[in-house]
Parts: structure tokens; sequence; C-alpha cells
């Protein structure tokens, strides 16, 4: 299931991924949330908090994702994953390269630094 995170900067598209992710999750949610940013905005930030596994994203939801990532090319901004996974973080520096705009993981203790980054393109100074 993905859900807004209600606390995100206005110009951040913030959810949270928990449990079974769908296409309907996607179809229903994400999508339009995004685009309603992209309308105001123009450009996207997007934040995603992963707290399921990865295999809990069904093909219709990896297919949805897809499908938001090329409608919305040139309009990424910043783009933060937050993960403990290791992997995924990997993959976020690596996947930052091939995409415009800046994509960056952050562990999932630092939520707030990685909405802050995404708002303003800086973290939260320590």
């Amino acid at each position: 299931m993905i859900t807004i995170i209600p606390e995100a900067p206005e110009n951040v598209a913030a959810f949270s991924a928990t449990g079974e992710v769908t296409r309907e999750d996607f179809e229903n949610l994400v999508i339009p949330h995004v685009k309603k940013k992209v309308d105001q905005f123009e450009e996207l930030n997007y934040l995603l908090y992963l707290d399921t596994d990865l295999d809990n994203f069904t093909m219709g939801a990896w297919l949805q994702d897809a499908f938001l990532g090329l409608k919305n090319l040139t309009k990424w901004n910043r783009t933060a994953i937050v993960t403990d996974n290791e992997s995924i973080q990997n993959f976020t520096a690596i996947f930052s390269v091939l995409m415009p705009g800046e994509f960056k993981s952050f562990p999932k203790e630092n939520l707030y630094n990685a909405l802050y980054w995404c708002k303003n393109g800086n973290e939260v100074e320590a």
C-alpha cells in the first residue's frame, strides 16, 4: 500500500510504501498526486519511503512506476529514496547517473532530512 506523507513540503510528492504495493496504488494515488505537483511547480521533487521489501511490489506496480518515470522524464528535479536496504541505496546512486535530475538515498532515520533536501536541494546542517 502507498500513502501520501502528509508532512511533506508543498513542492514535494512524498509517499510511504508498506506491505504489498499494487498497480492500483500508482493509478489511484501516486500518478494523480505527481501530476498535480508537476502542473503546480513545473518540476518533480519526489520522495519514496520504502517500509517494505521490493518483493512486495507487484508486476503491475513496477510497470506503473516505470510509466511514471517515462511520462515525467524531463520534469524530474530531485528524488529521494528513503530505505535501509543497501542494495537499493547502491542502485539509487547508479541510477542517478542515468536519469535527469538528482537522485539520492537516505537511511530511514533521516526521513526529515530527505524531505528537506527534496524541497531545497541541500541537507540540514548537523
